[in-house]
């Protein structure tokens, strides 16, 4: 199932409207309109430079640096928090897996949210980005604001099919990781929207690793209900969603060990973003998506405190 088909009419946008990162329940003011500054006595102090990405203030470049270093670089400083939300978004061929009992499939609940958030985000007057992993159709988005955001970011959610798992190879995941920590600086909240199944060994600790350089990390977890509560019975035939592997057992018999298995991998994954300052939050595509944008909001609060 598209995407396209679910990602508008599924946003209630009455409820998700009042949804704010307010300063009250984000301790360092991240979101909301109220920014935390990092000013040392009166002044505004040169924190150093960046490479240039698409999208950033033309006005700091600084065009010495890029005469030495043959690069576009960009001035920073202490002054400057980052003012937004960040969204990459799993599109791998797993991420196309609908079970009868789900509504959607896990690609479309994975943009209703990320559709919410930016909403959320541009609503305090704050600036939105996107980045993928895998996907066929995809497009990155650099940080934007207003309610152009909005819309272009639903566009692409809209736009993204599962596949290119050729992206999701250990390389591709480091490019777009690697991106996205290019982008982000100090204050930044990164939101990971993934089933993280069959994801490359060590990319648990590359997500988690964003965290650095006082960046909120929250991985949102997108499930299938079939694929948390394993409700099959009698003999079946499992293929996987990329690759011609397949597998044949009983339902009843494999269902304990299936279950420990997927218990212990979302344990492992909890440690290693809770370690490194991140937060799990785990969803289904049963869910309502406000609740889970809630709890990722909270989740980023609870960090920020």
């Amino acid at each position: 199932m598209s995407p396209a088909r679910a990602v508008r009419p599924a946003l209630d946008w009455g409820k998700l409207s009042t949804l704010r990162l307010r300063a009250e329940a984000v301790a360092d003011g991240v979101y909301g309109g109220m920014h935390r500054s990092l000013r040392r006595g009166s002044g505004v102090e040169f924190a150093g430079h960046r490479s240039y990405v698409p999208g950033d203030d033309l006005r700091f470049l600084d065009r010495r640096a890029m005469m030495r270093h043959g690069r576009l670089l960009l001035r920073e400083f202490e002054t400057e928090t980052e003012r937004g939300l960040h969204l990459v978004v799993d599109a791998s061929s797993s991420m196309g897996y609908r079970s009868d009992a789900a509504p959607v499939d896990k690609l479309t609940f994975a943009a209703v949210l990320g559709a919410a958030l930016t909403r959320v985000t541009v609503a305090g007057s704050d600036t939105a980005s996107l980045d993928w992993l895998g996907g066929t159709g995809v497009t990155a988005l650099p940080a934007m604001g207003g309610l152009p955001a909005v819309e272009r970011i639903i566009d692409a959610l809209e736009a993204a099919h599962p596949g290119g798992d050729d992206e999701k190879a250990p390389h591709g995941i480091e490019q777009a990781v690697a991106a996205v920590g290019r982008r982000a600086r100090r204050g930044a909240v990164i939101v990971v929207l993934s089933d993280f199944l069959d994801l490359p060994e060590g990319t648990a600790e590359l997500v988690a690793d964003l965290a650095t350089g006082r960046r909120i990390v929250v991985a949102v977890r997108v499930l299938d209900p079939a694929e948390v509560t394993f409700p099959f019975e009698g003999p079946v035939h499992f293929r996987a969603s990329a690759g011609n592997a397949r597998v044949e057992t009983d339902g009843r018999a494999a269902r304990a060990g299936y279950l420990a298995a997927l218990a212990a991998q979302t344990a492992a994954l909890r440690d290693q973003l809770v370690a490194r300052g991140g937060r799990l939050v785990e969803a289904q595509t049963t869910d309502h998506p406000v609740e889970v944008v809630q709890e990722v909001l909270a989740h980023a609060a609870r960090a920020l405190a």
